[in-house]
């Protein structure tokens, strides 16, 4: 069945975008290919014929492999198809749902200044909890769109419940560096718990679990959107009331701004689902733009500083830019395949990402020994332990993706396999960002 893979490759793609359908289903289903398609050849049908005939009789019982047939008709798959697309589901309800919890989130976001609380307070509080007024209500969009059971929304509601308890519980010294650590590791911790509400609960599937990938792409590009349009809006809006003085301006600044950046991340993710075929326009735009732009500065870069002894000057900023840039590096080529054609053969845009990943992979490198350096010279801080936590998990990230890549470029392996492990590496971010908010903080005994 070895030179039906891509077909089938392709089929998986098609079938698991449908709404509603999890890794579950996804995989249940290739089951049933695969047997119908062993059954068929069994009985004297070559490859392609079985799975031909396989997919008009999935399509007798699933709408997605009717719509699979219908749309590769080139392939002459036309001529299995048994019905008509369905007509779209209609959005009206998903956009209220949205709005109602944005303007819910951008109430949360304003409950310290709504109930008093002292202004001095008010920068700790919004460190240590912003992500928790407003993340939960994206989780609850997608666990009334996705339908999840009660012991779903138990199993997404823990982590929530967790952070909230490990940021305002702990016993904080006064300036702790582990607290800042962990306010900015709950964050993408959350994120993770919100994308379990987004794949269904599937989260062991592969299929699901790059759609949330894909998903934080478009979400990342409607978010800043959204940005753009605000940050017009507050200008004009400092303009007009220049007049009244400056403590107006301020004033109005404090309420619309945190509120606004709060209902727009419910905003976008609507925007993700109900406007999917303009970013899907924009995105591959995009990246085809910034990944050979990234790819040239780390390639520049990396060999400044090998050849150079700059790298033994890094400072504590400076590596946390570095750290920040390799995960957009990874995070724009890791979005660039979840926009590709998985059964497409190697072209350039692929080339130009493996040049990324290497260079990334130097860059990590350099880090890591600076980071090294740094430690032996002045010992163990949360900030170090995080940053050094934070650079392993993405060199063995970058390592096997870079393996992966030469191999793929060679035409020796499919993009199937490099696809599968970026997939199958997802969890370890999660699981790292999670080891930092509740542990760091007693290692180091909240200092």
């Amino acid at each position: 069945m070895g030179s039906l893979e891509p077909s089938i490759a392709e089929w998986r793609a098609h079938v698991s975008q449908a709404t509603g359908v999890n890794g579950h289903d996804v995989e249940e289903l290739e089951t049933h290919l695969r047997e119908q398609i062993a059954d068929l050849g069994a009985a004297g049908l070559s490859e392609d014929e079985a799975f031909l005939v396989a997919v008009k009789r999935l399509g007798d019982v699933d709408e997605m492999s009717r719509e699979f047939a219908v749309e590769h008709s080139g392939r002459l798959w036309r001529q299995f198809t048994v019905a008509p697309e369905s007509g779209a589901r209609g959005t009206s309800a998903g956009l209220l749902r949205a709005l109602g919890l944005a303007v819910l989130a951008a109430i949360a976001i304003q409950v310290p200044r709504l109930v008093g609380m002292d202004p001095a307070a008010l920068e700790t509080f919004y460190a240590r909890n912003a992500s928790l007024l407003v993340l939960p209500f994206l989780a609850w969009y997608y666990v009334r769109e996705k339908r999840l059971t009660g012991a779903q929304i138990m199993l997404t509601a823990a982590p929530f419940l967790v952070a909230g308890l490990v940021v305002n519980l702990y016993p904080w010294t006064a300036g702790s560096a582990s607290e800042l650590v962990v306010n900015l590791h709950v964050p993408v911790a959350l994120w993770f718990a919100v994308g379990y509400t987004y794949v269904g609960g599937a989260w062991r599937s592969h299929e699901r679990r790059m759609d949330f990938v894909r998903f934080t792409g478009e979400w990342f590009i409607y978010y800043v959107l959204i940005a753009l349009g605000g940050a017009v809006l507050l200008l004009l809006t400092s303009f007009l009331l220049e007049p009244a003085g400056p403590e107006t301006v301020e004033a109005v600044l404090g309420w619309i701004l945190p509120s606004g950046a709060a209902g727009a991340v419910i905003v976008a993710a609507w925007l993700v689902e109900g406007k999917k075929s303009v970013v899907e326009n924009m995105a591959p735009v995009l990246t085809s733009i910034f990944t050979p732009l990234f790819a040239v500065m780390l390639a520049a870069s990396s060999v400044l500083y090998l050849v150079s002894d700059l790298a033994s000057d890094f400072n504590r900023e400076a590596i946390l830019v570095l750290d920040v840039l390799l995960v957009v590096v990874l995070g724009l080529v890791v979005y660039d395949m979840s926009a590709r054609e998985e059964t497409d053969p190697p072209g350039l845009m692929d080339r130009i990402q493996l040049v990324a990943v290497v260079s990334a992979l130097l860059l990590d490198l350099i880090v890591l020994s600076s980071m090294i350096a740094r430690i032996g010279e002045f010992g163990f801080t949360p900030n170090r332990v995080a940053a050094l936590g934070l650079n392993l998990v993405l060199l063995v990230n970058l390592v096997r993706a870079g393996w992966l890549s030469v191999r793929f470029v060679s035409n020796k392996t499919s993009f199937h396999y490099l696809e599968r492990w970026q997939t199958a590496y997802l969890p370890a971010y999660g699981l790292w960002s999670a080891a930092v908010v509740l542990f760091l903080p007693l290692v180091f005994e909240f200092a």
